[in-house]
């Protein structure tokens, strides 16, 4: 049984969280837990409040129904919320929830402190989920993944092109043809000259001898 102890920290109507906890006792599944209870305060006649709580799972809307004698639930879980709010007034505030299809589920008359507190909770619960959907999403992805093949080489079908060794250069050897006489006789009187052996009246003549003899 849940101890309702710890949903009156708030000034939350006792009698009618009794009443709510009773019911959502058997209304709770494996593995959920209550987070949070908040109870309508209706400025006149208070009798038959609504109240909204906050699971892990869930948000519960509860209604009184004939005149207190039954208790109509409503829930909402986390992946069909878009997003949740509070407006604050004068009497109380607006809780609202935004679900991803449908008209908006708006709540009056909750206490201002409580609804701070249920709409923090909520808030959290939606974050958590998100985070949940959001580690899936990478699991799945690392799942489906391609492996990568470590054998594989890149370029792997690209021929190879031998490299063939460098052709030697050849070096065309000259041959030098063998000087006629007339040139050895112009070289060697150029020499004498050049050594001023001779001058250069006679290096004029004797050059103009050897010409003149072809």
């Amino acid at each position: 049984m849940i101890s309702i102890d710890r949903f009156l920290s708030d000034e939350q109507d006792p009698k009618a969280v009794e009443k709510v906890i009773g019911k959502l006792n058997d209304l709770l599944t494996t593995g959920e837990e209550l987070l949070y209870l908040a109870v309508q305060k209706k400025p006149a006649v208070n009798l038959l409040p609504d109240s909204i709580a906050i699971s892990n799972k869930r948000i519960f809307y509860c209604e009184p129904g004939n005149l207190g004698l039954t208790m109509n639930f409503k829930d909402i879980s986390w992946k069909n919320i878009k997003e949740v709010s509070f407006k604050e007034e004068f009497f109380g505030s607006k809780f609202i929830c935004v679900p991803q299809q449908g008209e908006n589920i708006v709540t009056e008359f909750i206490p201002k402190v409580q609804a701070r507190k249920l709409h923090q909770s909520a808030n959290q619960q939606l974050e958590e989920y998100k985070e949940l959907l959001r580690q899936q999403k990478l699991e799945e992805n690392r799942a489906t993944a391609s492996p990568i093949n470590l054998s594989a080489q890149p370029f792997a079908d690209v021929p190879l092109v031998e490299q063939s060794a460098p052709e030697p250069i050849q070096i065309a050897e000259v041959v030098e043809e063998p000087e006629d006489e007339t040139t050895l006789k112009l070289r060697k009187l150029k020499t004498l000259y050049d050594k001023h052996l001779i001058t250069q009246e006679e290096y004029e003549a004797k050059k103009a001898a050897i010409l003149d003899s072809l």
